[in-house]
């Protein structure tokens, strides 16, 4: 069993020996202590593979990105062109990632007995088999159903690509790693909503939606071309004894319980923003084109530096201070929002996007530190609590801002932030009662 943790985040690649946030104030096992991660064939940047890793796995993150969220930039239009409410159309968003977060779980076991890369390269290829579909949906009910499918499809990714870069890389290159996966993630976020809201604005919704699979389709192309073999993984079991072992160790660890409700947290604030923010534009004062809306999603841009600078963030500050760092962006980018000013609501937008994704991924690496064993089931469960926070985000963001406009929608991202601060302060406190402890013994002694 692994060791209780009850102290801040185990960021790899980190250099803070002397820091009170030290793995040794947490009791955290590094990953680095696992024989194949100090193999002399283990992926690092300048060695043979790393580039082609981090490419292919880029191209993941951004196919990942681009059909998950592929209709977000695009309800208005949808609730226009099946004429429902902001509440309904949210649910072709909500769906696809409400399914990604009940699917994680399983999917991942399937990568523990069958393969990462394996895993990773049919999940894909289903996701863009449905995301070719989708554009024909004759209803909103059929919309919702297909996208709900992709978002399982799409579940075998991310816990997958985790645990693949938590093998297959050495310790101190795993943040950046990982950073670049988000970034990918970032990046297909904003050019999928970029994508789809100028062909949409041209050719109507559906062409948007056609876009998007065609580009992930080139991604997925590219990713099964550049992958390099894993060279670590060794099958498991798939005797759901063991599974359910494994995921009941996890939830029993106090330090990767706290990371998981961070993720749904930060994911919620992240998932009320983009999915309302297209409502607002498109009302007056602002009356953005479709065009221009999608072109807001630029902003993505912003989320790809600070998850790539994660990593730098916490040797600087430590783990909880980059965590804070991220709190305070996002939490200052809210309160800019609630301006009647569009540069203002546009910088608001920025530093959003910048502590959502920073705190994501100092969150992301640490699960992928913190567990020794079972690594694509801890992925799996911090995959499946953040996509859950985008669903409610999402859903409930559409529903304060259809009850009570934009300042309801901000409210509710507001609240989210304060439970990461509460849940983050915990953490300290718990790590300065654990230092005491044995400080405490031994003046007894």
């Amino acid at each position: 069993m692994p060791p209780v943790h009850t102290g801040a985040p185990v960021i790899p690649g980190a250099s803070t020996p002397s820091s009170p946030d030290t793995t040794a104030a947490t009791g955290a096992t590094a990953v680095g202590d696992a024989p194949e991660a100090l193999a002399p064939e283990a992926l690092a940047p300048g060695r043979p593979g790393y580039r082609r890793m981090s490419l292919a796995l880029f191209a993941a993150g951004l196919a990942t990105f681009a059909l998950l969220y592929s209709t977000q930039a695009l309800l208005p239009a949808i609730s226009d062109g099946f004429g429902v409410t902001a509440g309904q159309a949210s649910w072709t968003v909500s769906a696809a990632t409400g399914a990604l977060a009940l699917f994680v779980l399983p999917l991942s076991a399937l990568s523990e007995r069958f393969g990462r890369t394996r895993t990773m390269t049919v999940s894909l290829a289903v996701a863009v088999g449905i995301g070719l579909l989708v554009p024909f949906a004759p209803s909103l009910e059929w919309l919702v159903a297909l996208r709900a499918v992709q978002g399982a499809a799409i579940a075998g990714i991310p816990a997958s690509a985790m645990a693949y870069l938590a093998e297959e890389v050495r310790p101190k290159a795993l943040v950046g790693a990982i950073g670049l996966f988000v970034a990918g993630n970032s990046i297909g976020g904003m050019s999928g909503r970029l994508a789809t809201g100028w062909a949409a604005q041209a050719w109507g919704w559906r062409a948007g939606l056609l876009t998007v699979g065609l580009m992930a389709l080139a991604c997925a192309v590219a990713f099964r071309v550049l992958l390099p073999r894993a060279r670590f993984f060794r099958p498991a079991s798939l005797d759901p004894r063991a599974v359910g072992a494994s995921v009941a160790r996890h939830l029993r660890d106090p330090l990767l319980l706290r990371l998981y409700a961070i993720g749904a947290l930060f994911m919620t604030v992240f998932g009320a923003v983009y999915t309302v923010i297209g409502y607002r534009l498109v009302e007056e004062p602002f009356s953005l084109g479709q065009g221009v809306i999608g072109s807001i999603f630029l902003i993505y841009l912003v989320g790809t530096a600070s998850s790539a600078a994660a990593g730098q963030l916490v040797a600087r500050m430590g783990r909880r201070g980059a965590l804070y760092l991220a709190v305070a962006t996002t939490a200052l980018g809210l309160l800019l929002s609630l301006s009647e000013s569009l540069g203002a609501i546009v910088a608001g937008l920025v530093l959003i996007t910048a502590g959502f994704f920073a705190g994501h991924a100092v969150a992301s690496a640490a699960v992928s530190r913190t567990a020794v064993s079972g690594r694509a089931q801890a992925s799996a469960l911090y995959q499946s609590a953040y996509y859950l926070g985008s669903s409610a985000g999402g859903t409930l963001g559409a529903l304060a801002f259809h009850a009570a406009g934009w300042e309801a929608t901000a409210g509710l991202a507001l609240l989210a932030v304060l439970g990461v601060v509460s849940i983050t302060l915990y953490g300290s406190h718990a790590a300065r009662a654990e230092r005491r402890i044995p400080a405490r013994a031994a003046a007894a002694r």
